[in-house]
């Protein structure tokens, strides 16, 4: 088929939503903690490709996963689809599960609720997934919900539950699919959850008559929360609610106890405003800016050597080179100026200097841009030849640097991606978390590439997609963290596992969120664009 004829197939946009149930436990003193990877490919490609992964559920063998995969749906041709299931341990993960479909047969399915039999490494049956799949509405609104409990039931003076919120949306079938899960509220009798945020499209399709559950939950650390009460509206209804104070109450019951009171919940702030994309920000003169830092310590090998991580002359890139060709050939087109500062850690300038926790790729400490990557890449192996790799393996210094940049850019024009390649563990995590959270409400994203095949779990505490990280008793305001082992993309051969752009994809994918909710929490908006 002509590239002509190619653009020319109709795609329609589709949110899958998937639930389990049944699933293996592979733990000894808890339950399993799944999370599902998907991976698509069509009839002519060998192998498949991820498309993306779940949150993980703690303690749960029958979960609802509130991330959805976006996918586009191709009627001419034969959209191959891989669910598989892990059990994610902080030591190693174990395998629960799989189930092969096509995107056509969970479209066509009666009833709307696809349901396939997982599969273990042996054949054996490893329960069930479900999955519903849902054209998305073309919806750019925001919604902005804050929620406060009174007189929840199991509630008193010497007796305060912990309690978080659910949101369900209802499906054609007269099911409902989970879109939102808030935090878990300390014990109180009193609960106040965090503005809830999500966009319409979310939370019901950009249908505002569409059926809404929220459902109030006990939280049980053995992950058997219990339903307290379910309240169930529509984002009409709650508007009319909230313009009404007097009906801002929501009394909540539950069916299995109809003749209990449940306690409700008070709507005490509600908002619905057109949703402002990253794309918006970057037509207003967003610039985006990139930083890139390298680790140079000991561990990574000696680099006169083929088993280092730096080894350069065998004729193909290193990893440090791949990581950097992947992902600056995104960024190039959204800076104008196409210059990059670049810097190193962890090495020693010369045999009888100190150690150098963050000194320039190009040896120009008042001025260390580098024009373009290539330019980078050219100073990269310089250094490589001329320092000595020593240690320890410290991020803070680099990351209080570039946030120190990002400090003076406030209003919006300016935003920085802070890039670091590294082959090991952090052996200054407590400066790294107070210096990341010190960050949080800068207009800066930091992206960690991991390269080799060392153990990387302490990065996933600081990739805090579904907690923000947290210590010394301070918060951060917001998520800024990436983290993407090299390892998931290319064999230790050099072999690519997947395509280079699925590298760059999955390493870039939170910078668009992160930026937006930097300029929300500012509340800067985009310029608008004369034509």
């Amino acid at each position: 088929m002509d590239s002509a004829k190619a653009s020319a197939i109709p795609t329609t946009q589709l949110e899958l939503s998937v639930s389990c149930r049944n699933l293996p436990n592979k733990d000894t003193f808890s339950k399993s903690d799944p999370q599902c990877t998907l991976y698509m490919k069509h009839l002519s490609e060998k192998d498949y490709r991820e498309i993306g992964k779940t949150e993980i559920i703690n303690d749960d063998l029958n979960p609802h996963f509130v991330r959805k995969f976006v996918v586009n749906y191709n009627f001419e041709t034969v959209q191959r689809l891989k669910f598989e299931l892990v059990d994610i341990d902080t030591l190693s993960n174990d395998f629960l599960g799989h189930h092969e479909t096509t995107l056509a047969e969970i479209v066509a399915v009666q009833g709307r609720e696809y349901v396939g039999a997982l599969k273990d490494e042996r054949g054996r049956n490893a329960g069930t997934i479900s999955v519903v799949a849902e054209e998305i509405a073309n919806c750019k609104r925001g919604v902005y919900i804050k929620l406060k409990g009174c007189d929840i039931l199991g509630t008193s003076f010497f007796t305060k539950p912990q309690t978080f919120l659910t949101f369900w949306r209802s499906i054609e079938d007269g099911s409902y699919s989970l879109v939102h899960k808030t935090e878990v509220h300390p014990s109180s009798h009193k609960p106040e959850w965090n503005m809830i945020h999500c966009t319409a499209r979310t939370l019901c399709n950009g249908d505002f008559d569409r059926n809404i559950r929220i459902d109030c939950m006990r939280y049980k650390m053995s992950g058997a929360h219990i339903l307290i009460g379910s309240f169930n509206t529509t984002l009409n209804d709650l508007t009319q609610r909230f313009n009404e104070p007097s009906r801002r109450k929501l009394t909540l019951s539950n069916t299995k106890n109809r003749s209990t009171k449940c306690g409700y919940l008070e709507l005490i702030g509600l908002e619905i405003e057109e949703e402002i994309s990253f794309l918006d920000y970057i037509k207003g003169g967003t610039q985006l800016h990139f930083a890139v830092a390298i680790d140079f310590t000991a561990s990574n090998g000696d680099p006169r050597y083929p088993e280092s991580l730096h080894f350069i002359g065998s004729g193909k890139p290193n990893p440090y080179e791949l990581a950097l060709n992947a992902i600056g050939e995104i960024l190039k087109p959204y800076n104008t100026l196409n210059v990059y500062p670049g810097f190193g850690f962890g090495a020693k300038l010369s045999p009888q200097a100190l150690v150098s926790h963050h000194f320039p790729l190009n040896g120009n400490v008042t001025h260390p841009y580098c024009k373009g990557i290539e330019e980078i890449i050219m100073h990269y192996r310089s250094t490589v030849g001329r320092v000595t790799f020593y240690g320890p393996t410290n991020f803070a210094p680099v990351i209080k640097s570039t946030a120190a940049i990002a400090r003076q850019y406030d209003a919006g024009t300016s935003y920085f991606i802070l890039l670091i390649i590294t082959d090991g563990i952090i052996c200054d995590m407590p400066q790294t978390k107070q210096a990341i959270i010190d960050a949080s409400h800068l207009p800066l994203s930091i992206i960690i590439v991991g390269v080799g095949n060392d153990d990387f779990s302490a990065m996933d505490e600081l990739d805090s997609d579904d907690h923000l990280l947290e210590f010394n008793g301070k918060k951060a305001v917001r998520d800024i963290v990436q983290f993407v082992p090299l390892r998931n993309y290319i064999s230790s051969s050099g072999v690519w596992l997947q395509t280079m752009d699925g590298l760059s994809r999955d390493v870039l994918y939170e910078v668009p969120d992160q930026l937006i909710s930097y300029m929300r929490a500012k509340g800067i908006k985009p310029k608008r664009v004369v034509p």
